[in-house]
């Protein structure tokens, strides 16, 4: 038995996301633990949240709007992932590997909205 989110690549690939940017951000400095740590992993969690709460809805229009909320989300993983290369958190290696992952998910995300009508 399982919902039917939890067989979507996007949910799957959202939640791996959310794990990895709670293990990069525990290594940012402690002064940031209630600002840019928390955001990142909020709005990373958040994506998976918003692909699985859209999923219940009756409504197509409604399931398109969670899903435009998880790309939303996406940018702001990216915007954090901006912010902490700037501040030396992370390297520039780890950064295009993250960044990489984010961009490829948030095309499939909305490839998958766009098939939504």
């Amino acid at each position: 038995m399982s919902f039917k989110f939890e067989n979507l690549i996007i949910w799957q690939k959202s939640m791996d996301l959310g794990e990895k940017m709670n293990i990069l951000s525990k290594a940012f400095p402690k002064e940031e633990i209630y600002n840019l740590s928390s955001q990142l992993r909020r709005a990373s969690d958040s994506v998976a949240l918003n692909i699985s709460e859209g999923s219940i809805l009756q409504s197509n229009a409604e399931y398109r709007k969670f899903l435009g909320y998880a790309i939303r989300s996406l940018a702001e993983v990216v915007t954090c992932l901006h912010k902490a290369i700037r501040r030396n958190y992370v390297s520039k290696t780890d950064f295009d590997v993250y960044y990489k992952n984010c961009f490829d998910l948030m095309n499939m995300t909305i490839a998958y909205r766009n098939k939504i009508k």
